[in-house]
């Protein structure tokens, strides 16, 4: 089991500062993913290193005197990475940037046994934090979903994250044919095996997967909306009732075991992104600014060479979408949005940007709720939350 984390410092808390280190390559592609993800038969390790190092000098310049609260190396498959380029990028980050004492920084990592016996090493490098792309405990719903590991390494995975002080696993529900009773017995079992944090997602048929041309031709039928509420409630019920309630719609933690870099996105606070197809959320000049770096691994390299980045998007985010951001993200969280952090990254009040006709009738209809220090969704509005956040943006 993870030793306990350390509380999360209570609103206002001091601005978190995130960097996201995207690793593009994976095994296989699975078929429900849409993530900017390839399959390549030869990586140039040591080039890959270099030009990570290089991106991270180029933002360091363009926000100097940051404090980082995380790292995060997402994917992809970052746990495909030698240990010793993850060590790189945190030594470079520290000296770059200032690296926070208790800085979390996580790694995506799969439960096949080649990654599961680096777990040692990347904790010797400095990751305090796995997040294991379990899925499911089920082979014949692992076959499905395309993985490439079975419910034993699953399992074995699981058991070698305790090398971490924190570890996260991630489970998909409402695949096809699943009902209550098996999610139920499914997630019983995760549970013994749980740690401070569980990522429960719902299946979701994203465009442009294999799992979309299947479901576009009728091969492939998910649990209808009665039955996806059903697993949906059941979910919430165990979880919750095991301590691990939801902090935010798919992520459930004890209090403390929250993903703080996860935090720094949905409080829209300030995260360089690093790597192909990386986003990130900058204050330069006090203007929020968007960033996006190039796609394609190979162009990615080629133009970070070049230039030493390779931003394909640099934009400051026009006024409206940053009120529409900032509430998009922020009433994902069960603790919904501060309205002096919204106020501080938006530069506009929570009384500026909201209708308030639209807002009472959201109220009134149990929705969303005020708070001591701002606005949340209720429960009832949780389940329905894009609804609700249409309705609140229209």
């Amino acid at each position: 089991m993870s030793s306990p984390a350390r509380a999360l410092d209570p609103l206002p808390s001091p601005r978190g500062f995130g960097i996201y280190v995207h690793w593009p390559f994976c095994v296989s592609k699975c078929p429900y993913c849409d993530f900017n993800s390839h399959v390549r038969a030869r990586i140039d390790e040591d080039g890959w290193r270099a030009a990570l190092l290089r991106e991270l000098d180029f933002f360091a310049q363009q926000v100097p005197d940051r404090t980082v609260t995380s790292i995060f190396f997402g994917g992809g498959t970052p746990s495909l990475m030698a240990p010793a380029t993850a060590q790189a990028v945190i030594d470079h980050v520290a000296q770059q940037f200032r690296l926070a004492a208790e800085a979390e920084i996580t790694l995506e990592a799969n439960p096949n046994s080649a990654e599961r016996a680096r777990f040692a090493d990347f904790r010797a490098a400095g990751v305090n934090r796995v997040s294991i792309g379990v899925q499911a405990l089920d082979d014949a719903a692992l076959k499905l979903l395309g993985r490439a590991h079975d419910q034993g390494e699953a399992r074995a995975a699981i058991a070698a994250a305790a090398v971490f002080p924190r570890y996260s696993f991630d489970l998909i529900y409402a695949r096809p044919d699943q009902s209550v009773a098996a999610w139920r017995a499914e997630l019983g079992e995760a549970l013994r095996m749980a740690g401070d944090h569980l990522s429960v997602y719902q299946l979701t048929i994203e465009p442009g997967t294999a799992f979309h041309a299947l479901h576009a031709r009728g091969d492939l039928k998910v649990p209808d909306e009665e039955i996806g509420a059903a697993l949906y409630d059941t979910t919430q019920e165990m979880l919750e009732a095991a301590g691990l309630p939801a902090y935010e719609i798919s992520n459930h933690a004890r209090p403390g075991g929250e993903s703080r870099h996860n935090l720094v996105y949905w409080r829209y606070e300030d995260y360089v992104g690093v790597g192909p197809g990386a986003h990130g959320r900058l204050t330069l000049g006090g203007v929020k600014t968007a960033t996006r770096q190039e796609k394609v691994p190979e162009t990615w390299l080629a133009r970070v060479a070049a230039n030493g980045h390779a931003t394909a998007e640099c934009t400051p985010v026009p006024q409206d979408d940053l009120a529409s951001e900032a509430l998009l993200m922020g009433l994902r969280l069960t603790e919904g949005i501060d309205a002096a952090r919204f106020a501080r990254e938006t530069g506009r009040t929570l009384d500026e940007v909201l209708d308030r006709a639209r807002l009472r009738r959201l109220i009134d209809g149990g929705f969303i709720e005020p708070t001591g220090t701002g606005l949340r969704v209720t429960r009832s509005g949780r389940k329905v939350l894009n609804a609700v956040l249409r309705a609140l943006l229209a």
